[in-house]
């Protein structure tokens, strides 16, 4: 089974179930240290689709937010990348690059 202590406490930084209701993310993934989830691209005044957040060495975060693909590939375009994000940070950024609220 893996080591899902990363991925919980991101999602714990990013809000917990409150950032799932304002946010509408689903589909969540996660890795060793990695999670990502997908939100629902009309909300999101750039069609942001995608959310990819990988815990560096450094101890901070780096955040990407991704645009689903059109045919014939499919392949997801980078929307942004924020490198160097402390965990006080993430809803921040979340907030700057979706405009989406993560909590009331």
């Amino acid at each position: 089974m893996a080591d899902l202590t990363a991925a919980n406490t991101i999602l714990a930084q990013l809000g917990g179930r409150r950032f799932l209701a304002m946010t509408g993310a689903e589909s969540f993934a996660s890795s060793a240290d990695t999670l990502s989830f997908r939100l629902p691209s009309r909300l999101t005044p750039r069609r942001i689709r995608g959310v990819r957040i990988r815990l560096d060495a450094s101890d901070t975060y780096t955040v990407t937010f991704l645009r689903m693909g059109t045919k014939p590939d499919f392949t997801p375009a980078i929307v942004a990348e924020c490198s160097d994000v402390y965990a006080e940070n993430l809803r921040e950024v979340f907030t700057r690059e979706t405009g989406l609220d993560t909590s009331l």
